[in-house]
């Protein structure tokens, strides 16, 4: 066996249900949210100064110049820490709760290896729906630091928030669990929609290899799997984006002092700007060109903790 084929993608491999099977998915899901976050964190840092910035015409060149300039380099990680641990959560909750689904797609059709694009679909969303929860207040927390600037060159220039906790017990004194929760509707339909999408479309490019070649899941090469799962990122972002814009201009309005109500003022306000429709693909470029690291990142580093867990 090829050091390729040790790569094996577990996903549908019939196994034994036990009770260290739910840990050992939650386990290998956090290791790849970790990777997730650190491979994909600076692309995430551009797009949210994209999203929130007050000139159409900005550029991500122009974000990366003036965070370089102005911050220094290690600005593109700012707000790693909860994301790093609370992205890690999240993937796991994805992870667990689709292989979950899956095990009972598997026993209601009767075998492994049988079940269809839709059913693919659902245990997805349903994973994606269920760390939505989650998600949101991380990803708002997240967001929070990475718009806060301070110039290199000014060192009295304090910083509204020290850290995550700083900016959680902020956000609590000013609206309480109904602010750090803000954006919640956009981010479960953007989880659920999008995650769907995302194990779906994995799943499909996995199966058809498998059928093409002839071959079992475990001897699918991990090139492929790589190739698979930024192919996978690339269809979720592409479907839901404007529902995460709609979720960042509501996560990065003024606290306290609301400019937007709810969703549909959002999309009012977008709609009604200078730059119509397209507003709703701000900072669309390093969101797709993270799509595929990050998400290879998260798939390489979930099967390699699953097999050598196992």
């Amino acid at each position: 066996m090829t050091q390729e084929s040790e790569l094996a993608l577990l996903l549908d491999e019939p196994t034994p249900t036990s009770k260290l099977q739910s840990l050992k998915d939650i386990f290998a899901g956090t290791i790849g949210g970790v990777a997730q976050v650190l491979v994909g964190q600076p692309f995430d840092t551009t797009k949210v100064r994209l999203q929130s910035s007050s000139n159409p015409n900005t550029s991500p060149i122009d974000i990366i110049k003036s965070l370089l300039k102005n911050e220094g380099p290690l600005a593109f990680y700012k707000g790693t820490l909860l994301p790093l641990i609370g992205i890690g959560a999240c993937v796991s909750i994805q992870f667990s709760v689709n292989e979950s689904m899956k095990r009972i797609f598997t026993y209601y059709n009767d075998g492994p290896n049988k079940m269809n694009s839709l059913q693919f679909f659902i245990a997805g969303g349903a994973g994606g729906f269920a760390n939505g929860f989650l998600a949101g207040p991380i990803e708002h927390v997240r967001i929070r630091l990475q718009i806060q600037t301070k110039s290199k060159s000014n060192i009295n220039n304090n910083l509204l928030y020290n850290g995550p906790f700083s900016v959680l017990k902020h956000m609590y004194s000013i609206g309480g669990l109904n602010t750090i929760f803000r954006g919640l509707g956009p981010t479960l339909i953007r989880e659920s929609f999008g995650i769907g999408i995302y194990f779906m479309t994995f799943e499909a490019l996995v199966q058809n290899t498998m059928q093409k070649y002839n071959i079992k899941r475990k001897q699918v090469e991990s090139w492929k799997l790589c190739t698979f799962g930024g192919l996978a990122g690339y269809a979720m972002w592409i479907c839901c984006y404007p529902i995460d814009v709609i979720k960042s201009k509501m996560q990065t309005d003024t606290l306290g002092n609301w400019k937007f109500k709810n969703s549909i003022h959002v999309v009012k306000s977008i709609l009604n700007s200078p730059i119509g429709w397209r507003g709703f693909f701000v900072g669309f470029t390093p969101t797709i060109l993270r799509a595929a690291p990050a998400n290879a990142a998260t798939f390489v580093a979930f099967e390699w903790t699953m097999r050598l867990l196992d």
